[in-house]
């Protein structure tokens, strides 16, 4: 098939963008320092829902593999590097109203980092989640994202307004599309990698068609 990674760094401006009316990047992204990663919403084991994640010379850097068979993992996502050592786990908030959603440190499940919550809010439809510390005040927000991921159109923007993240379109190859698969994760130097891609996973979670691995 069409390799899917990228080979180039595109720019941070399109229609797109200026369709969902996304903040004004007074503080645009750092596209010379930006890492510029494809991720294809596919697992790489056979029966499994996940995500497979390669830098721009093709290389493994992360992977979600959900066994579909698996109950006893209901809630909770592993995003692993490319030897399957695990990075951040994800679970879904208990006993909380809204989509709310925590991340942990490895494969532990105590004192997570990150809480991740729907935005609900009719009034401003393209903010679509907010990130905070789980420890602390949750109105602390470190990480706000807007756009839409059903058109991988989406950036996230931190605590001082600077765009850190894009989610973008993969541009055809050859006159070939990819659909929606298969898309740019644009991350800048002032954010993580693994992050940015623990948001692409709940975004997916909260967004995505089948809205949920393993349930």
């Amino acid at each position: 098939m069409t390799k899917v990674y990228p080979n180039v760094a595109p720019t941070t401006t399109n229609k797109k963008q200026q369709l969902f009316n996304l903040k004004p990047a007074n503080n645009a992204l750092d596209v010379d320092h930006a890492v510029v990663l494809t991720v294809w919403k596919k697992s790489l084991l056979f029966n499994c829902h996940g995500f497979t994640v390669y830098d721009g010379r093709g290389n493994l850097v992360f992977r979600v593999d959900n066994y579909m068979a698996t109950s006893g993992n209901n809630g909770e996502i592993v995003l692993m590097d490319a030897v399957g050592k695990p990075l951040l786990t994800i679970r879904r908030k208990r006993l909380s109203l809204g989509d709310n959603w925590l991340v942990y440190e490895g494969e532990t499940t105590t004192n997570p980092r990150f809480l991740v919550k729907k935005h609900v809010n009719i009034l401003n439809t393209k903010c679509l989640a907010h990130v905070s510390p789980a420890s602390g005040s949750n109105k602390n927000v470190v990480y706000e994202i807007e756009g839409s991921y059903a058109q991988r159109c989406c950036a996230v923007y931190d605590e001082k307004k600077r765009r850190v993240a894009e989610i973008k379109q993969k541009e055809s190859v050859g006159g070939v599309a990819f659909g929606v698969d298969v898309f740019r994760l644009i991350v800048g130097p002032e954010m993580g990698t693994s992050m940015a891609m623990a948001m692409v996973i709940l975004l997916d979670q909260m967004f995505g068609s089948t809205r949920r691995f393993s349930t």
